[in-house]
C-alpha cells in the first residue's frame, strides 16, 4: 500500500486499521494525512474547530511502540485510527465548547462515555468539530466558530447537530465519527452529507455522564462512509453502564459478529424473506420535498433486487408528535434551564423558546404525553409484527443554504418552530426504535438524499444488516465532494 496521504484518508476505518496492525504503515503517517487533509480541506467546510496536534502525535508514537511489541490480533479494533470528537462531547483535557459562549473556554476533566469507548478502542483524538449551540437544531452554526459548509455545495448547510463530524467524514478527514441524537442528529446529517448515522435502541450506547439517567429520547451513535464502519464502530460502543439504569437490548457480540461477517455473493439476494413498509409521508401528510420523494421511490426498487419485499406500509404515528415535542422540552428545560436562567442573553433565541416551553408543561401535558407514548408503543409493535423495516426520507428538506437559520416552508408548507422541519426524523425518535440513514445517491442537482431505515426496538443487529446489504450494493458514499 502507498502511503500517499491521499490513498490513507480514502480508506475505511476498518481497512486504517488494519494497516496499522500489520505494519503497512505507522500511526504517525496516519496522523500526518489526517492533519494534512485538515489543512487543505478544513478552510473550506469548517467542520473542525479544535485541535491538539501536540497531544495526538505522542498518542500515535505511543500506538507505534506498541505495534511493534504487540501481535497483531491482540492490538485494539481501532488502533491508530485519528478522530476528532463532536464538541458537545466531553473530552478530558481538550476544550469542549458546546458550541456556546458560556462555554467557550472549558476543558473538561472526563471523557464522555462513547469517547471513552473509541479511546480504549485504539482511537487516536486530534480535536473537535462543529456543532449548533448545545446542540439544539440541525444546521451547524454558532457564534463561536461560524457555520459548518456541505462539502457536495458549499453554499448549503451539513446539518446537525452532528454537522461537524459528517462534513469532516465527507471530506475525508478521518472515516469514523462520534455523534448523538434526539430529533434527528445523527440521520440529518448523515443525509445531508452523503454518509452514514446510526441512532441506536435506548440503552445500547448509554450517554454518560447524564444529568437525568432515565432519559431515552436522545442517544449516542457513531456516523462512517459505510454501514460496515458502522458496524465495526458498535462492535467497541454497545454495553451498559452502570451509571444508566436502561437495559441494552442488543449488545457489543452481535454487532461483532455482524462486523466480521464475509460479504454475501455478488448475485445472492441477501435481503430474501425481508418485509419493508414504505412510506414517504409517515402517514400524516408530512410534507417532503419532491425529489427527495422520486430518489426514495426509484431506490426502494434496489431493495426488491435484493430479495425484499417493499409494500406502501407506515405504523399509525398520529401521536409521536405529541410524545416528542413533549419529551423534548422537558429533556431541553432540564438540561439548560440553570445555563438559560444565568447567561440568557448569550444563549440562541430557540433554546430560549424550547426552555421556556419545558418550564411551561402542565402534569396534565406530562400524564397525556405518557399515555400517548404507550398507544405509540402499541402501533409500532404491532407494525413490527408484521414487517420487518420501515423505509422512509431522512430528511424532509435537501441540503438548504448555509445563511438560513432553518427552513422556512417545506414542499411549499410554512414552518412554525426550528424543529418542525425535522418530523421525518423526530416522528422516528418518538417510537424509541433504532434508525440508520444511508446515502441514497443524489438528486439531477448534485444534492445528497438520505434514506431512512428503522426497525423494532432491539434490532439494532437486524436493522444495519438491512441497510449494509443497500450500501454494498450501491456505494453512493464512494462518490467523493471535490473540495
Amino acid at each position: 500500500m502507498s502511503t500517499n496521504t491521499t490513498d490513507l484518508c480514502l480508506l475505511s476505518a476498518r481497512d486504517l486499521a488494519a494497516a496499522v496492525r500489520s505494519r503497512t504503515v505507522s500511526a504517525r503517517e496516519v496522523l500526518d494525512a489526517h492533519f494534512a487533509r485538515i489543512d487543505a480541506v478544513n478552510p473550506a467546510v469548517n467542520a473542525v474547530v479544535t485541535q491538539v496536534r501536540e497531544e495526538a502525535y505522542a498518542a500515535a508514537a505511543r500506538a507505534d511502540e506498541r505495534t511493534a511489541v504487540t501481535p497483531a490480533d491482540e492490538l485494539p479494533p481501532l488502533h491508530g485510527v485519528p478522530m476528532t470528537h463532536k464538541d458537545t462531547h466531553a473530552t478530558a483535557g481538550i476544550r469542549t465548547t458546546l458550541g456556546s459562549p458560556v462555554f467557550a473556554e472549558h476543558v473538561p476533566d472526563h471523557d464522555d462515555l462513547i469517547v471513552a469507548r473509541f479511546r480504549a478502542a485504539g482511537v487516536i483524538s486530534t480535536g473537535k468539530n462543529n456543532v449548533p449551540e448545545f446542540a439544539a437544531g440541525s444546521h451547524s452554526f454558532n457564534e463561536l466558530f461560524g457555520t459548518t459548509h456541505n462539502p457536495y455545495d458549499r453554499t448549503r448547510s451539513a446539518g446537525g447537530s452532528s454537522g461537524g463530524a459528517a462534513a469532516a467524514i465527507a471530506s475525508r478527514i478521518q472515516p469514523l465519527g462520534d455523534g448523538s441524537d434526539m430529533g434527528g442528529s445523527l440521520r440529518n446529517p448523515a443525509a445531508f452529507c452523503n454518509i452514514t448515522g446510526f441512532r441506536p435502541s435506548a440503552g445500547v450506547v448509554p450517554s454518560t455522564p447524564a444529568g437525568n439517567a432515565w432519559a431515552w429520547l436522545g442517544r449516542s451513535g457513531p456516523l462512517a462512509r459505510s454501514v460496515d464502519d458502522l458496524a465495526l464502530a458498535m462492535s467497541v460502543l454497545a454495553g451498559p453502564d452502570p451509571r444508566i439504569p436502561l437495559a441494552c437490548p442488543a449488545d457489543r457480540a452481535g454487532f461483532r459478529a455482524l462486523a466480521a461477517e464475509a460479504p454475501a455473493d455478488p448475485d445472492a439476494r441477501p435481503l430474501a424473506g425481508v418485509r419493508i413498509g414504505l412510506s414517504t409521508d409517515f402517514g400524516l401528510g408530512v410534507p417532503v420535498e419532491p425529489g427527495i420523494v422520486e430518489v426514495l421511490r426509484d431506490q426502494a426498487r434496489v431493495f426488491e433486487e435484493l430479495g425484499a419485499v417493499v409494500e406502501e406500509a407506515v405504523p399509525d404515528l398520529r401521536d409521536a408528535d405529541e410524545v416528542f415535542d413533549t419529551t423534548r422540552a422537558f429533556d431541553m428545560a432540564g438540561n439548560l434551564r440553570t445555563v438559560v436562567a444565568e447567561h440568557r442573553e448569550l444563549v440562541k433565541p430557540e433554546i430560549v423558546w424550547n426552555v421556556e416551553k419545558g418550564l411551561a408543561l402542565t402534569a396534565e401535558q406530562l400524564m397525556d404525553a405518557a399515555l400517548a407514548r404507550t398507544r405509540l408503543h402499541e402501533a409500532v409493535r404491532a407494525f413490527f409484527d408484521r414487517w420487518d423495516v420501515l423505509l422512509t426520507p431522512t430528511s424532509q428538506v435537501l441540503p438548504f443554504p448555509s445563511e438560513e437559520r432553518w427552513p422556512r416552508t417545506v414542499a411549499g408548507m410554512p414552518m412554525q418552530t426550528y424543529v418542525e422541519w425535522m418530523r421525518s426524523a423526530s416522528l422516528i425518535s418518538a417510537t424509541g426504535c433504532p434508525a440508520v440513514s444511508v446515502p441514497g445517491g443524489f438528486t439531477g442537482g448534485g444534492l445528497p438524499v438520505g434514506l431512512q431505515l428503522v426497525a423494532a426496538h432491539g434490532r439494532d443487529v437486524e436493522l444495519l444488516r438491512t441497510a449494509r446489504a443497500y450500501d454494498r450494493a450501491t456505494r453512493h458514499a464512494e462518490i467523493a465532494p471535490r473540495i
